[in-house]
């Protein structure tokens, strides 16, 4: 196979299933890991496809929506140390949501068994919480999103708008000083925008790989959100200019 046929194939392959690792690739193509590993930054380089942890997912038709078994391995460590740190602003008898991303999954997997009402729109979420018999949980509803394994569009939206929370704990693709928090899906995006007009506080979740990027859809400007909680790795450039903006962030 011609180096221009293999990549062909390649993105054809990812165009096809939305998202393929490196090892299958391998197998598929008949050569060695590395070469995949070369061909697919080639191939990011020229627009074609989008690296992702151990593979790669498509661009065709907009922005994907990362596998969630993608983004719970990503940056793992921080976004435990980061939900750990959430747990500790929840209040018992409070109402509270948690959004899809995987950091909140690792919230309610840190969640004590206490009094609370929690909403989600996050299977894993509701499936975490499940097992603890103090905490009410409520479940969005609405159109299933395979990928995140979250409930998304006009059905999840307008359930959202019959509630008022606590605190509400989202995540995001990217958070920029000048453009605030941004996601990769359009109908993750609009759902949080619903969720950071329904809390009296909005706490981001956002481990340090995601500040100064802009993903494709708005979700928040900076001043809907009153605490940030990110890792230790943020830039000194990005906190002072958090806090200039009156923002509460917490490092951990």
């Amino acid at each position: 196979m011609l180096v221009a046929e293999r990549y062909d194939k390649i993105v054809g392959l990812v165009n096809e299933r939305g998202s393929i690792r490196v090892t299958e690739l391998s197998e598929l193509c008949g050569v060695t890991e590395e070469t995949i590993r070369r061909d697919l930054d080639r191939l990011e380089q020229a627009g074609r496809l989008r690296r992702s942890h151990g593979g790669a997912v498509s661009v065709r038709d907009g922005q994907p929506e990362t596998p969630y078994f993608e983004r719970e391995v990503a940056h793992a460590d921080e976004k435990r140390r980061i939900a750990e740190e959430a747990v500790k602003l929840i209040e018992p008898k409070q109402r509270i949501l948690l959004d899809a991303s995987s950091t909140a999954w690792y919230m309610a997997a840190n969640m004590p068994d206490i009094p609370l009402t929690v909403l989600t729109n996050s299977i894993k979420v509701a499936v975490e919480l499940s097992s603890k018999e103090r905490i009410e949980v409520i479940s969005t509803g609405g159109i299933l999103a395979a990928r995140s394994l979250s409930y998304v569009g006009p059905l999840a939206e307008r359930s959202l708008d019959a509630y008022h929370v606590d605190k509400a704990f989202l995540s995001c693709k990217g958070v920029h000083l000048e453009r605030g928090a941004s996601e990769s899906n359009e109908l993750q995006a609009r759902i949080k925008q619903r969720m950071t007009g329904m809390a009296d506080q909005v706490i981001l979740l956002a481990d340090s790989s995601k500040f100064g990027v802009q993903a494709f859809t708005h979700v928040a400007d900076l001043n809907q959100i009153h605490v940030i909680i990110t890792d230790d790795g943020l830039s000194r450039e990005h906190a002072d200019g958090l806090r200039d903006r009156g923002i509460a962030l917490m490092t951990v």
